[in-house]
């Protein structure tokens, strides 16, 4: 069998429907009600980690994300999961260092299999600074691996989807289709150039953002993951208090995922993150489908976005292009308390 035959899902497109997971989460009394002091971020913001302040000067970032394989080389999946759990502290601005490993796997899978997918997790966290010290493993039916991450930053530096302002700019570092790539995949679609595209992707560390939630100017983070680009943006829109308008034709787009989304080959997780947002989206936006379905493409490791005010733009796009990407402008925030998508705004 193909690594992507055990999985029922692939990647961040496992992830629960958003709506849902609020739900569930009010539910649970896990949203509202007073935190402790010393925790500075929680869940009531959907944001990427928890955050709790040490002390003025240090605040500790945990998180955890796991997933099942979104390819079928062992050693890819285990960087993708491993590059996709480290983002959520670089999402936060912090700098991550210690992780522990998490893994569900079939006793019919070859042990050669497995250990592939633990060296493709420990080379990844090398790359990125961060010391897997231990973790845990079960035996399941379908395969999965990922990290608990934890980072540090300066508790005024800390990044949340909480503080975007009006006029405030948005910028997104990788380009979407990644979940378009792997239903192709899925397919036997998807050529080899395809498929190196898609890895060179989901392995690219967003490392920017622990020198961006440095910056003066900056707002609020995130990274574009199983939601879609408008999933993750409605979750900003909410926190802060604001709307958003974004130019479809600035937004980054894997060319070969435009090409597939255009002959339908979309991903089940698209359609629920569409009507997860659809109560935020302006009543006239003039999207094709296929449109819809690359701004509600779960990402496997996508891009960080990052909001910042309008003075600060040149100097994030440098940072984010001394980390190997080319962040885009997209859009722009407003008090509208909706998001349109226009070919100009």
């Amino acid at each position: 069998m193909r690594l992507t035959e055990y999985a029922t899902g692939g990647g961040c497109g496992c992830k629960l429907s958003p709506t849902l997971l609020r739900q569930l989460l009010q539910q649970a009394n896990v949203i509202g009600g007073t935190m402790p002091e010393n925790l500075l971020v929680g869940a009531a913001t959907a944001d990427d980690a928890a955050v709790w302040r040490m002390n003025e000067t240090q605040a500790i970032i945990a998180t955890t994300d796991f997933f099942s394989p979104v390819v079928d080389d062992a050693y890819d999946f285990g960087r993708i999961a491993a590059t996709n759990a480290i983002s959520d502290i670089y999402a936060m601005g912090g700098t991550p260092f210690l992780a522990l490993a998490l893994a569900a796997m079939p006793q019919e899978l070859a042990p050669a299999t497995i250990a592939a997918i633990f060296s493709g997790g420990q080379a990844q966290c090398q790359n990125a600074g961060v010391v897997i010290a231990g973790g845990h493993s079960i035996a399941a039916k379908e395969p999965l691996y990922g990290l608990a991450v934890i980072g540090q930053a300066h508790p005024d530096h800390v990044m949340t989807n909480a503080k975007a302002r009006c006029n405030d700019v948005l910028l997104l570092g990788k380009p979407l289709g990644i979940g378009v790539l792997s239903a192709a995949l899925k397919q036997q679609k998807l050529s080899a150039t395809e498929y190196e595209t898609m890895v060179s992707t989901t392995t690219q560390l967003n490392s920017a953002g622990m020198q961006l939630a440095l910056l003066a100017g900056a707002r609020a983070m995130t990274d574009v993951t199983g939601f879609g680009l408008l999933g993750h943006l409605a979750e900003i829109c909410r926190a802060s208090g604001v709307g958003a308008c974004l130019n479809f034709s600035d937004i980054p787009k894997i060319a070969a995922a435009v090409t597939y989304a255009q002959n339908g080959v979309i991903t089940g997780a698209a359609k629920r993150n569409r009507e997860s947002v659809s109560e935020i989206m302006a009543a006239d936006t003039p999207l094709a489908d296929w449109q819809y379905n690359i701004l509600t493409d779960p990402q496997t490791s996508g891009g960080l976005l990052f909001v910042c005010s309008p003075e600060t733009v040149a100097a994030a796009q440098a940072i984010f292009l001394q980390h190997g990407q080319q962040a885009a402008i997209i859009g722009a925030f407003n008090s509208s308390g909706k998001i349109e998508v226009q070919a100009v705004c």
